[in-house]
């Protein structure tokens, strides 16, 4: 229970609390005018206090940290385990916890301060001593947390719901930026249900978020340019496979001759040998051909038609011309001889340069042939080289296409498997729900006997699964009214109090603001405060109320129950500036 709220503030007003029901009253000073407002009083400010002292995260924003209140520190001194401890924080030093009592063998021990001669704690580790201690959360590193788990500021905020966080909207929800998940998560939790299966529809809900726009972006864009279908990227991975095992087999077999430069140039330059060797055998060739024809050609005149023709003439030559005639014809026979004999060398000349080429080509086209058996039976370094990385890229490229494809497979396979883990998580749930009935059974009852008290028609709770997890609703007649919504909130909280302190969880305490009785009837009013009382008193747990003072009903109650007595001795006003909690004005 908390036993009292301070400050070093001088103006702050000591707040003592007694077990069970606790009023903190607004009231009304003589002098006050019209134009004062007891809404300004602190008891929403109140509500602030004690989250800020509880480890609420002290923005900029906070009125902690206002110029008026953030050089002063507050304190507050509650149970713990057992023991009762002090905890004071200050807006100028909002994540830290300065600490006083026996919490030296908590889970996470202070440090003693030398210099201010208290115990010094981390405002988050603050936070996880106090989420072991009330509700048994396990102290473990950040990174070892699930991500949807319950924490300890969600499960404290339905025992003090804040009006500034939308916190009675309804009743499932503290805050009006509560996530559907952490309200069923936080709930499970505190009724006893496995919490474990709200946070796996969530990681599903994420799972589920991201597989959309996947399949959303592999339809168009980008993105889909370049995953593609399935079946046309396993078309092309069986492609790339193949050709990627046919280099690694060149590879495989590939041998690396040093000299394979040298020996390439060699090559070459017999080629060019043996081609301007046939190209002089073409030359000789037809040297040959015109030889040889103008050796068939060379024949000596025929003197005797000369004769003949004389002879026809009726002209008969005398002895010295016909001398002189065989002279000529010897003459011209001998040229004629010595001009065959002339041909006949130069085509044996030419002959025997033919033959000696052609021997010189065989031996130039054995080495060759040589050379080339060498070069085919392996490649330069360089070679091999461009080889090997042509076949890792051919590699590479394997690799990108299995990758894609197994991507594209899971994009397309993925609506399927979801489906499959959400109805395995509705049915874990159904499981749940119907080994832990006696819980369930346990929380409707209560609800219903809360609801009772205060109309005459009972109210009541519903659990039920669904494909998006557990579903908790409330129902009272006539919850169209503002009114009835908050008597909703008002049992809802008195259940899950009780049924939460069953299972050896909670803070101890009930807080709340004075907006949870507003549009309420004063009769409601007065049923609420006194089945407050009495369930506080019956279960051990104590219930702090804010209230204005004429909200404050006088009548409705039932005989033997004292509403006064409950009212605490300090109260707040807004009749002048020190009137309010702080005993200053800020804005």
């Amino acid at each position: 229970m908390i036993r009292r709220f301070g400050s070093d503030l001088a103006s702050f007003k000591t707040l003592t609390f007694k077990p069970g029901l606790n009023i903190l009253l607004a009231d009304k000073s003589e002098g006050a005018n019209d134009r004062q407002s007891r809404n300004g009083a602190g008891k929403t400010s109140f509500i602030e206090l004690v989250h800020f002292l509880f480890g609420a995260d002290a923005r900029k924003e906070s009125i902690f940290r206002s110029d008026a209140l953030a050089a002063w520190t507050f304190d507050v001194v509650v149970d713990i385990a057992g023991e009762t401890v002090s905890a004071a924080r200050s807006g100028a030093k909002p994540s830290r916890i300065f600490l006083n009592g026996s919490v030296e063998t908590w889970p996470l021990a202070p440090q003693l301060d030398q210099r201010a001669g208290l115990l010094e704690l981390s405002n988050e580790n603050w936070k996880a001593d106090l989420g072991h201690f009330w509700f048994g959360l396990p102290i473990s590193a950040g990174d070892e947390a699930e991500r949807f788990q319950p924490s300890f500021r969600s499960l404290f905020s339905y025992f003090a719901r804040r009006q500034l966080s939308g916190g009675f909207q309804q009743p499932m929800q503290h805050s009006s930026m509560q996530q559907t998940w952490d309200q069923q998560v936080s709930i499970c939790y505190l009724l006893g249900l496995d919490w474990s299966i709200p946070g796996h529809f969530q990681e599903l809900r994420a799972q589920e978020k991201v597989a959309q726009e996947l399949r959303k972006a592999a339809r168009s864009g980008d993105l889909g340019r370049f995953f593609g279908k399935a079946a046309d990227l396993r078309t092309r991975l069986a492609i790339a496979e193949t050709r990627a095992e046919r280099m690694r087999g060149q590879l495989d077999t590939f041998e690396v001759v040093p000299e394979y430069k040298t020996l390439e140039r060699e090559a070459n330059d017999i080629t060019r040998e043996i081609d301007a060797l046939n190209v002089e055998n073409v030359v000789d060739g037809e040297l040959l051909q015109q030889l040889r024809a103008s050796l068939t050609d060379e024949d000596a005149p025929d003197l005797g038609d000369v004769t003949k023709l004389y002879a026809e003439a009726g002209v008969v030559l005398p002895d010295m011309v016909r001398r002189r005639f065989d002279e000529v014809e010897r003459f011209h026979r001998s040229i004629i001889e010595n001009r065959r004999a002339h041909l006949n060398a130069e085509i044996t000349s030419a002959e025997a340069r033919v033959i000696e080429r052609d021997q010189r080509i065989a031996e130039h086209d054995r080495r060759r042939r040589q050379i080339m058996g060498v070069l085919r039976s392996g490649g330069a370094l360089e070679h091999y080289t461009s080889l090997r990385e042509e076949a890792g890229r051919v590699e590479a490229e394997v690799e990108g296409l299995r990758q894609r494809l197994e991507t594209a497979e899971r994009i397309e396979s993925t609506k399927a498997e979801l489906d499959i883990q959400r109805a395995n998580l509705t049915k874990a749930l159904r499981d749940d729900i119907h080994e832990r009935g006696d819980v369930i059974r346990e929380a409707i009852l209560a609800f219903e006997a809360l609801s009772e008290s205060l109309y005459e028609k009972a109210g009541s709770l519903t659990v039920s699964d669904t494909g998006g997890g557990p579903q908790f609703e409330v129902h009272i007649d006539g919850q169209r009214s503002k009114g009835i919504t908050n008597m909703q909130i008002f049992c809802f909280d008195l259940m899950l109090t009780e049924i939460s302190l069953r299972q050896g969880r909670g803070p101890g305490f009930l807080v709340h603001d004075s907006h949870l009785f507003d549009g309420v009837d004063e009769r409601q009013v007065a049923k609420a405060l006194q089945l407050g009382a009495e369930r506080a008193e019956a279960a051990g747990f104590q219930y702090i109320v804010t209230m204005n003072s004429d909200a404050l009903p006088r009548e409705g109650f039932q005989r033997g129950f004292d509403v006064q007595a409950r009212v605490m001795d300090t109260k707040l006003t807004d009749a002048t500036d020190t009137g309010g909690l702080f005993g200053l004005r800020f804005e």
